[in-house]
C-alpha cells in the first residue's frame, strides 16, 4: 500500500476550507433581498404649548419701619461728644421699647415684632453761612433701628399701621403682602396650566379625526413665578392723622402667578395625520 505524503494531507484541508468558505458566502450573495425590514417610519406626534395663571389674595404682611436718633450736629472740626451719643442711643431705645409696647397692645404677639440690631451712621450736614458767605459743613451720627412686623391676619393692618404712626416712627417703608404656603400657589398654577395643555391637545386630535396615545416629552417653558405685591407707603404726622378722622382702608389686591409648559404626545391609529416632520405643533 502505497503511504500518503504529509504536505499533500495538508493541501487537501486547505482546498476543502476554501471550497466550504466559498459555499457560504455563495449562499449569503444569493439570498433574496426581499427578506431585508423596512425601516420603521416615525409615530407621528402632538406638540402643545400652554401657559395659565392663578390670582390669590393674600393671607400675610410684612410692615417695615425705622426709628432714628441724630446727635447735635457740629463742626467737623470740632471733637464729637461722647455723651451726646449715649443721650441719642438712650432715646432711641426708649422710643423702640414704648413701639414695641403698642404693638403688642393691638393683640399683636411678641414674636411677630422684630427690632433689628443698632445701626450707626455718620452724616454730614450744611451748616449756616460763614464769614466769607460758604456754608459750614457739620457732622453728625445717625443711630437707627429697624422694626419689622408680621401679620397673618391682615384685619389687623388698619390698626397696626396707625399705631406705628401714633409712635412717631421716622420711616414706614411700606406693606409687602405674601402668602403663608407658597408652594400650594405655585402648584395651581402649574395645575392649571397643564390642564389647559391637555383641553388644547384634546381639541387639535379631535379636529383632526386623531387619538392622543401616551405623553412623550413634558417641560415647563416657565417656572411659575412668584412676586410678593408691594404697596408704597409714608410715615404721616400725628396731626395729619387725627385730621382723617376714621381709620384707612388698606386693600392687598390679589398676586398673580404665571405658570407655562410644553407637552408632546405620540398620535395613535392609521388616520393619524402625517407630516414631513412627523409632527403636529400648537403654540398659544
Amino acid at each position: 500500500m502505497k503511504a500518503i505524503s504529509p504536505i499533500s494531507t495538508r493541501l487537501r484541508s486547505q482546498f476543502l476550507g476554501y471550497g466550504l468558505l466559498g459555499s457560504a458566502l455563495l449562499a449569503l450573495l444569493s439570498a433574496p433581498l426581499a427578506h431585508a425590514s423596512p425601516p420603521t417610519p416615525p409615530q407621528p406626534s402632538l406638540h402643545v404649548q400652554a401657559q395659565s395663571w392663578v390670582e390669590v389674595e393674600p393671607d400675610k404682611a410684612t410692615l417695615n419701619a425705622r426709628l432714628w436718633e441724630n446727635t447735635p450736629a457740629l463742626s467737623t472740626l470740632e471733637e464729637s461728644d461722647s455723651s451726646a451719643l449715649s443721650d441719642a442711643r438712650e432715646r432711641l431705645e426708649s422710643r423702640a421699647s414704648e413701639l414695641i409696647e403698642q404693638m403688642e397692645a393691638t393683640g399683636l404677639e411678641r414674636n411677630a415684632i422684630n427690632a433689628g440690631s443698632l445701626n450707626v451712621y455718620p452724616e454730614h450736614v450744611q451748616g449756616p453761612r460763614n464769614e466769607d458767605g460758604e456754608h459750614e459743613t457739620l457732622q453728625r451720627t445717625r443711630l437707627e433701628r429697624p422694626i419689622t412686623v408680621e401679620l397673618t391676619d391682615l384685619d389687623q393692618l388698619s390698626q397696626v399701621l396707625d399705631a406705628l404712626i401714633a409712635a412717631g416712627v421716622n420711616s414706614l417703608d411700606g406693606v409687602q403682602f405674601d402668602l403663608q404656603d407658597r408652594d400650594a400657589a405655585t402648584d395651581e398654577a402649574l395645575v392649571k396650566a397643564l390642564e389647559k395643555a391637555q383641553h388644547k391637545a384634546n381639541l387639535m386630535a379631535d379636529s383632526l379625526d386623531a387619538e392622543l396615545d401616551h405623553v412623550q416629552r413634558i417641560e415647563e417653558t416657565q417656572s411659575p413665578i412668584f412676586q410678593p405685591r408691594m404697596m408704597a407707603m409714608r410715615a404721616e404726622s400725628d396731626s395729619a392723622a387725627n385730621q382723617s378722622g376714621a381709620a384707612s382702608d388698606y386693600s392687598p389686591g390679589t398676586i398673580r402667578i404665571d405658570a407655562g409648559v410644553s407637552v408632546e404626545w405620540a398620535l395613535k391609529g392609521p388616520d393619524a395625520p402625517r407630516r414631513p416632520d412627523s409632527d403636529v405643533a400648537a403654540q398659544e
